[in-house]
Order: structure tokens, then sequence, then C-alpha cells
């Protein structure tokens, strides 16, 4: 696994912060592509998740560690962004939801737990499941991907090593082979800057193809806060060419960017 193998630096304790910081940047540049290489396995991933949500099925993430974390990010952020129901996307963690601020140890070798844990939610054949994990052998991911293929799920992974026991268990497999990590071993660095651009390609490219993107605009997005207000207030002003108070007006009598557009617009 080249996400095991021997970091290209060492000694690292008696590096300067500035030798530190240069030698992880350094690092850091080969990940855009090491994800470039993968982008006909994205398309493909992406197409099957489109499919399933466009006939009402639901998209779900299984990992542990680092990885599980970062599906329960991009999870929480497509209602905000996108205007989507907040069980369109899933994020699920082995040792479950305390397990994303404290680690709970073994969680991740339990590979009968993941299935168990998305009958919570009934997940069936419309569903889609992507397992995320950096090593491609988390037997929790592993075992979640395969009874997931067996009832009838689209099954996809976002691993960071090539030819993985992940990527066999499912039919969309997404390999970004980020290469040894500056601390050897240390995952949560370059693998899962890897993992994050993928996940951010997955979610963004499927949302647009749904028609949750207006020209490059988030019109869908929930308006929760004061900087998402003015942001909506500034799209209408932009599309419609109106003046502050009147897009101020539209959003607070429609309640959405796209609601305010489609009465101005039709």
């Amino acid at each position: 696994m080249t996400t095991e193998t021997p970091s290209e630096y060492n000694n690292l304790e008696t590096l300067s912060t500035a030798a530190i910081l240069a030698g992880m940047n350094q690092l850091d540049q080969t990940v855009p592509l090491a994800v470039q290489k993968a982008i006909p396995q994205l398309e493909k991933l992406i197409e099957a998740t489109v499919a399933r949500l466009q006939a009402g099925g639901r998209l779900f993430y299984i990992g542990a560690g680092t990885s599980g974390r970062l599906g329960v990010v991009d999870a929480s952020e497509c209602p905000p962004t996108f205007g989507v129901p907040a069980g369109l996307v899933v994020g699920i963690m082995a040792g479950g939801d305390g397990a994303i601020r404290k680690a709970v140890e073994g969680a991740e070798d339990d590979a009968n737990q993941a299935w168990i844990d998305l009958q919570q939610f009934e997940a069936n054949e419309k569903d889609v499941l992507v397992g995320i994990a950096a090593s491609g052998r988390t037997p929790y991911v592993i075992g979640g991907l395969q009874a997931a293929r067996a009832a009838g799920l689209a099954t996809g992974c976002i691993v960071c090593n090539a030819g993985s026991a992940v990527a066999a268990a499912c039919e969309f497999p997404v390999e970004v082979v980020t290469g040894p990590e500056f601390i050897t071993g240390s995952t949560r660095l370059k693998a899962g800057t890897g993992q994050k651009l993928a996940l951010n390609m997955l979610t963004t490219a499927t949302f647009i193809r749904l028609g949750r993107v207006r020209g490059n605009k988030m019109v869908d997005m929930q308006l929760s806060n004061i900087k998402l207000v003015d942001r909506g207030q500034r799209m209408l002003m932009d599309e419609l060419g109106i003046a502050q108070p009147e897009a101020a007006e539209l959003l607070q009598k429609h309640g959405s960017v796209r609601a305010a557009l489609l009465a101005k617009q039709g």
C-alpha cells in the first residue's frame, strides 16, 4: 500500500518550521494530479448516483476515522448548499456519531456493523452506497459494500491505494492514489485531501446534474444566516438588475433565490 510506504522526508524532528511547511506543501501539490487521474472513475460513479437519485434514491457514505468524518462533513453540507432534504445524503461513521469527535477503538474492524447501521435508514435497492477508506482495507467498509451490493444498491468507493479489497467490493471504485505521506502512514494528510476533493466533485457534479445550480449560483441554498441572505440578495440584484431593497423584499416574500427568480422571470 503506497499510503503506508516510508515518507520521502526523514528526521522530521530536526527540521525548522519553515522546512516542515515547505515539505508538506510540496507533497500536497501532487494531490490534484492524483484526483485528475481518477476523473474517468469518478464520472462513472457520478452517473450512477444521478440515476439513482433521479429515481428517488439516496446517497450514503460509510467510513472510519478521517475517511468517515469526511463523509459526514460532505453529507452535512449538501442541504445548506443545494437546498436538498437532510436525509438525501447521509454520512455514517464506524462507531456512531460519537466517533466524529472521539475515536472508538476497534469499530472499523467489524465487517457486519456497517450494514446494520444502514438498516436504521431502511437502505434499499434505490440507493447508492459509497465507502470511503484511504487504505482500502477497512473491514467495516468492505463488509458494508458487500452486503449493500448483494441487496441491489449501487456501490462505489473512494480509496487511496490501487487494487484494494474495498475497490473489489464495489461496482464503481474511485482510486485516488496519493502516495507516501509526509509522516509515514498519516492518511489524514494527502490521502484525506484527495478524498475531500473527490467528495467535493461527487456531490457538486451530482447536484448540478440534478438541477440544483442555475448558471453558476446556488439558487436553492438555505438562507440560514446573514451572510447567506446577503448572498441571495446579491444574486437577485445581479440576475434581475434590481436594487438591494427590492431584492431583499423578493427574497423575504419567496423564501429562496430560485423561487424569487421564477416569480419575476417565469
